[in-house]
């Protein structure tokens, strides 16, 4: 019985390879911007929607923050990061 030879894993392209190296040259992958605003939110009592969107978070990542338990709406325009347990 011959063996097969394993087929070679299809090539990456080359806009890939490339975002791959600029990716391992700027110290790794960024955190997202939920990370970003959740850790935000837990080094502060309250945050203001303009204190996100002075950091880059657009505003409607707010309302998926909430929706999710992440963020917790306190008044208009008003958020404080949600406590979680530990499951």
């Amino acid at each position: 019985m011959a063996v097969e030879p394993t087929p070679e894993p299809p090539k990456r392209r080359k806009r890939d390879r490339d975002r791959e190296e600029r990716v391992r040259l700027a110290g790794g992958p960024q955190p997202s911007l939920r990370e970003k605003a959740y850790a935000f939110a837990s080094k502060r009592t309250t945050v203001r929607t303009c204190d996100f969107t002075a950091i880059g978070i657009p505003r409607h990542y707010l309302t998926w923050m909430c929706e999710e338990g992440l963020l917790v709406k306190v008044g208009y325009g008003v958020y404080r990061a949600a406590d979680r347990e530990a499951a």
